[in-house]
């Protein structure tokens, strides 16, 4: 399997690639991936919980039980949540979204696909993201794992990463690119 070096290489991954390890042996990265897709909705739809894991006043003990308390919400499998409470305990939960993305990509990679964030200024249809799917399949030479994002500021367009790769056809950069020639 080949995973990029910096990935691996960053705090982030290696908590992402030892995770990834430990639910490979134990035959559950479905199931870890579907559990941390849960909780990275769960941090992006609660500003008490994005507060939460990134507040350092917070005690080692406080964080670890409120985050135990939220995998038991979430109904997270045990795995995900002895992780969490690794995390929680070495002051790491801050890392977590980092840690999410890293296991996606880890996990893509393994599966033999690509892992994409597009992000639009608008939210896209089903019809349109497997579009989208279909021509970056055909870019790239295997299956894409799209993660749909929505950013209002980019007024229309997208922006499209797949690993170190970006593109960007937002009108937000087109207005920008327009700018700075118009200025010399």
């Amino acid at each position: 399997m080949e995973i990029s070096g910096g990935i691996t290489a960053s705090l982030q991954g290696r908590y992402a690639s030892a995770l990834y390890d430990l639910a490979s042996e134990q035959k559950a990265v479905t199931a870890v991936e579907s559990d941390l897709d849960k909780l990275g909705q769960a941090i992006l739809g609660s500003a008490d919980l994005s507060a939460l894991i990134r507040n350092p006043q917070i005690g080692r003990d406080a964080a670890a039980k409120a985050i135990d308390g939220v995998a038991g919400v979430l109904g997270l499998s045990a795995l995900t949540k002895n992780f969490l409470g690794v995390l929680a305990a070495n002051r790491r939960l801050a890392a977590l979204p980092d840690v999410i993305r890293a296991f996606g990509t880890i996990a893509a990679a393994a599966r033999g696909e690509a892992s994409a964030e597009v992000t639009s200024a608008h939210p896209l249809s089903a019809a349109q993201l497997e579009q989208l799917g279909e021509k970056l399949k055909a870019r790239q030479g295997k299956d894409v794992k799209i993660t749909a994002k929505v950013d209002p500021e980019l007024l229309g367009g997208l922006v499209v990463r797949i690993g170190s790769t970006q593109i960007d056809s937002s009108i937000r950069t087109r207005l920008n690119t327009l700018a700075q020639a118009m200025k010399g």
